[in-house]
């Protein structure tokens, strides 16, 4: 059999690039969440209305604020623990 090489290690300016885009598109979606539940809140949409509308858009803010602001710090300090290999 014939042994394959090691692969060769990755870039750390890449491996860093990556990791920002990870957490910018994280914030951005967090951010398209919360203004889909403050939409859902003053009821734009047909598909729901009412007070279901109020609550379906309190928990849209809820999960994009959560998002926005706690997954980023909660990635920031997973990219710490494992530096590239």
């Amino acid at each position: 059999m014939t042994d394959l090489p090691p692969p060769p290690p990755p870039n750390p300016d890449s491996v860093a690039r990556q990791r920002h885009f990870a957490i910018g598109l994280f914030r951005l979606s967090g951010a398209f969440i919360v203004m889909f539940g403050f939409l859902a809140i003053m009821q734009r949409f047909t598909w729901v209305q009412g007070d279901k509308a109020k609550a379906f858009g309190a928990i849209m803010v809820v999960t994009g604020l959560f998002q926005f602001v706690v997954v980023p710090r909660l990635l920031l300090a997973l990219f710490r623990k494992r530096p590239p290999q």
